[in-house]
């Protein structure tokens, strides 16, 4: 059967989800388990999209708007921009592959990135049956300089995740201006933001500031600190041509409606925005101060997640006292996990689990 697939198919590492939490209560009995293994956002979704979904269920019979209008005016609005410069997806996700689509001649032009970052851009352009050249990170950070090096006549799309997963480390303003300035204009730089919310750091580089001058594209999401993961919703920020030309192989109906409810109530509530930022700041803080003493390394995070060298095995321990999180096997990181920063108790938990685990 092999014969009728597409051969570059078998070298692609598929994505590995972490296990859900309704399997390792029935894997290992437990009444309570804890997941901090998707950067997802402890508190839930936002009240007000909950409320919106609630209104918006009898008419699921429906087929979603195929243009986001109502929610493309809201957040075009919010982020004083024009609608043409804003494009939506089934997640971020599926705007990585609009980018594939639209930008990349895959017999001959290439993917230039970090060798830990995303997982998905490597599988989105192996998908493709592109070349992925990979870049080392420096001191846990995109190395920007070194990817200006990686750059051939063959360099298409770069992608650069700021701040980085899963590092949860960033690039800032003036190393992102020097590299912009030296990228040709032939390539077009995705610039994913999806943690962009959770920084505090004020010469971090927004996205919405580089796309019309550059051959940018501001990914964004509402996944992390909007709360709405499971609805599946994304977009991106950039110049007029670029949208016009990804809408055109854009799938149509392609954002449910209850994720583009669930977005326009999420984007008014600004409370909830704010009280999941706290959370994740005084978090941080707490579990800092646990490594700290554990004396464990771990990377400063400018993100609602942090990597923490372990040094063993801690993933199955973990486990089977009810706590999820992502060990760092595939990015090449053995003895590290990524660790989503909880509600108190849930950090809590973590800490005490993680401490009784570890030798």
């Amino acid at each position: 059967m092999q014969t009728y697939i597409n051969k570059h198919i078998f070298d692609i590492t598929p994505y590995k989800p972490g296990k859900p939490i309704e399997e390792v209560k029935r894997e290992y009995k437990l009444r309570q388990v804890i997941k901090l293994a998707s950067n997802e956002n402890s508190l839930g979704p936002s009240p007000k999209a909950v409320k919106a979904m609630e209104t918006a269920l009898n008419d699921v019979n429906r087929y979603p708007d195929g243009d986001c209008f109502y929610l493309k005016t809201a957040l075009a609005k919010k982020l004083k921009i024009d609608v043409k410069n804003l494009i939506f997806g089934n997640g971020s996700d599926e705007i990585l592959d609009m980018v594939i689509k639209t930008f990349l001649n895959p017999r001959q032009q290439e993917i230039v990135t970090s060798d830990v970052t995303f997982l998905e851009y490597k599988i989105t352009g192996q998908i493709a049956g592109a070349k992925v050249v990979d870049v080392p990170l420096r001191n846990f950070k995109y190395d920007l300089d070194a990817i200006k090096k990686a750059i051939n006549k063959n360099t298409k799309i770069i992608f650069i995740a700021n701040p980085n997963n899963p590092t949860g480390t960033y690039v800032d303003k003036a190393q992102f201006d020097d590299f912009l300035k030296a990228i040709p204009k032939e390539i077009v730089v995705i610039y994913d933001e999806a943690y962009a919310e959770f920084v505090d750091d004020k010469d971090y580089p927004h996205g919405i500031d580089y796309y019309k001058e550059n051959n940018l594209i501001a990914v964004k999401t509402f996944s992390k600190a909007y709360g709405l993961a499971g609805l599946r919703i994304g977009y991106a920020i950039a110049n007029e041509v670029f949208i016009d030309a990804m809408n055109r192989v854009r799938q149509p109906f392609n954002v449910n409606s209850l994720a583009q409810i669930a977005a326009s109530a999420a984007l008014k509530d600004t409370e909830f925005l704010s009280r999941s930022r706290q959370m994740v700041r005084v978090g941080k803080e707490f579990l800092y101060k646990q490594f700290d003493q554990m004396k464990l390394d771990y990377v400063p995070s400018v993100t609602n997640f942090i990597l923490v060298s372990v040094k063993e095995d801690v993933f199955e321990p973990l486990l089977k006292l009810g706590i999820i999180v992502r060990p760092m096997d595939m990015y090449g990181l053995k003895g590290a996990i990524r660790v989503t920063v909880g509600t108190e108790e849930e950090n809590n938990k973590f800490i005490n689990a993680l401490k009784r685990v570890i030798k």
